[in-house]
């Protein structure tokens, strides 16, 4: 089950509803679908989340909290949404293009995708865009 939630910030008008690329991303990656919550927020509100659990004193677009057990994907995934719209006004790109972007990134690094290494990053980014023009 895929569900959305909003914290500290007004609900977006997006097609929250429609999860399927979502789902059909873990099915092609192999995985089950366990349960997903996707909790939209502001800058500040992950910024504390990176402190509390990470001890990382940065801002950043998404955390994901990693609750996998086999091949069954769950997790609670932290989005920040001013984050993103900045992210896409410096690289010249449509909001719901980085907000899909980041979705499926969370997604990506419980199927076991990393994005430490250049290596890694390239083949992150090529996992996004790839589902990006499937979904």
């Amino acid at each position: 089950m895929i569900q959305f939630f909003f914290e500290n910030i007004p609900e977006i008008s997006l097609d929250l509803k429609n999860s399927d690329w979502i789902k059909n991303l873990i099915l092609e990656e192999d995985k089950k679908v366990g349960e997903i919550n996707y909790i939209f927020c502001d800058d500040e509100h992950l910024l504390q989340v990176n402190k509390d659990f990470l001890q990382h004193d940065y801002y950043t677009d998404v955390i994901t909290f990693d609750y996998v057990k086999g091949k069954t994907i769950s997790a609670d995934i932290f989005v920040s949404l001013p984050r993103i719209s900045d992210n896409a006004t410096t690289l010249n790109k449509d909001f719901k293009i980085e907000f899909m972007r980041v979705l499926a990134h969370g997604i990506l690094h419980l199927c076991g995708y990393g994005d430490k290494s250049t290596e890694e990053i390239a083949i992150m980014r090529d996992k996004e865009d790839y589902y990006l023009s499937k979904f």
